[in-house]
């Protein structure tokens, strides 16, 4: 029964097939030519037994491994390494079928390559899951073919391996780098000018041009006999919170992927950059009901925390409770922090109703709401409206882009920070916000 199992006949000898059928049909005018489909017939089925006994004489001839990390990345392209090792002692031509998981609903893969006798092979293909969770991969499937290409072998290697997918890790270790060398603006991150008195003294240095002539250390200048400033950093050990909204607002999806899972992301490589710079962190989630609460703490290693935590976070049906999320803040972030809201409204209406939380929150804390813009209206808006219906899909369009922008003033104008930003670049943005925060003291 295996063998039957892996047993199946290549398309090249449905070829053979139908030329000797040809063959004895035309033998029916030409009687010459059934003489010809006999021995056509005979050689074919010669050559099929030899290719069943070049390709199942030897035992565990082709050896295969898929190899899986223990966690994937949300949102990212994650590679999947294949090595496959051939102890035939001929050529063999090879079709790779990998079963992928439901997730990603991709039902076509399919790797084709030849190996020479004794060779190893290694390849990778990259999957993008847009959901976090397990992720089930079935059996690693491979036919093998001889030169003769009559038959193929069947090989099934590792079913049911499980890999988790957590939010997006590869995201957090690019710019965990980046703020560990202190180059966070080579990815566009801005650097803002330091004003005000917040910040601690670090060391004294050279000066060099852009220097502020205020913070010129004018007793090392006169025993070094050249001009030597003093240099500051920012404040450490501040509170800062990643507050996330899980209600119906943010299962909207853009690219595949939910606002949610956008914010979840940028809460982990924010929180990353933010214990790298020595400041408290923490994150809370609501809806209708406090889901989550981690009080911010400075530990590096609070950070696998903060991934476990984010990891079990999923939206809700519901309209979220601002009321609930003030008093929960009340109650338990007694110490000023900064507060980052990722949050959206559709219409200013919905703003309006929640500004007395918003305001009463901000009373007490920096906090900075996160709206997102929707990507997908910018298509309609830039294209030429020819037809009564699509200068009503672009006016109405534009009014929700005008909208988000007007949200933005109302926040201002109540002393509200805001970040209003394309999903894809919400974390460049947050961080960019939270580096201008730290640096103008307004923490």
């Amino acid at each position: 029964m295996k063998f039957i199992k892996s047993l199946y006949i290549h398309k090249q000898f449905y070829i053979y097939i139908a030329v000797a059928a040809v063959c004895f049909l035309l033998s029916y005018w030409f009687p010459v030519l059934f003489s010809v489909a006999t021995i056509m017939s005979i050689f074919i089925l010669v050559v099929f037994f030899i290719d069943l006994l070049l390709l199942y004489q030897p035992k565990n001839a082709l050896k295969a491994r898929r190899i899986l990390p223990e966690k994937f990345s949300n949102s990212d392209h994650n590679p999947v390494p294949i090595t496959i090792t051939n102890n035939y002692s001929f050529k063999t031509y090879l079709d790779v079928i990998d079963e992928l998981p439901i997730q990603f609903q991709k039902r076509d893969f399919i790797y084709q390559t030849a190996l020479n006798p004794t060779q190893n092979h290694e390849f990778e293909y990259l999957v993008r899951p847009v959901d976090r969770g397990e992720y089930y991969f079935g059996h690693l499937n491979i036919f093998v073919s001889s030169v003769l290409k009559i038959i193929k072998r069947k090989y099934q290697f590792q079913n049911q391996q499980m890999v988790m997918v957590y939010p997006s890790i590869i995201q957090m270790q690019k710019y965990d780098f980046l703020a560990i060398s202190n180059a966070l603006t080579e990815i566009g991150l801005k650097k803002i000018r330091r004003i005000g008195n917040t910040s601690e003294f670090e060391q004294i240095k050279e000066y060099v041009n852009g220097d502020d002539f205020r913070t010129v250390n004018w007793k090392a200048t006169a025993k070094r006999g050249e001009l030597m400033v003093n240099q500051f950093q920012d404040e450490k050990s501040q509170p800062i919170y990643s507050i996330i909204d899980t209600g119906r607002i943010m299962k909207m999806p853009f690219n595949g992927l939910k606002l949610l899972d956008y914010a979840i992301n940028s809460t982990l490589a924010f929180s990353n950059v933010a214990l790298k710079k020595h400041d408290k962190v923490g994150m809370l989630s609501f809806s209708k009901k406090i889901e989550t609460f981690l009080p911010a703490i400075q530990k590096l290693t609070y950070l696998n925390r903060i991934l476990e935590t984010l990891y079990n976070i999923d939206t809700q049906f519901t309209d979220s409770d601002f009321g609930l999320l003030y008093a929960q803040l009340k109650r338990k972030v007694t110490h000023r922090s900064l507060l980052l809201l990722y949050t959206n409204f559709e219409h200013i209406s919905g703003l309006k109703r929640q500004m007395p939380y918003l305001q009463a929150i901000s009373k007490k804390h920096m906090l900075v709401v996160v709206l997102f813009e929707n990507t997908e209206l910018d298509t309609i808006i830039s294209e030429n409206a020819e037809d009564l219906q699509s200068i009503y899909h672009k006016t109405i369009a534009e009014k929700f882009a005008f909208e988000k922008r007007l949200m933005v003033k109302e926040l201002q104008k109540h002393g509200i920070q805001s970040i209003l930003t394309a999903p894809e670049n919400l974390t460049i943005n947050t961080i960019n916000k939270y580096l201008e925060i730290k640096a103008r003291g307004l923490l």
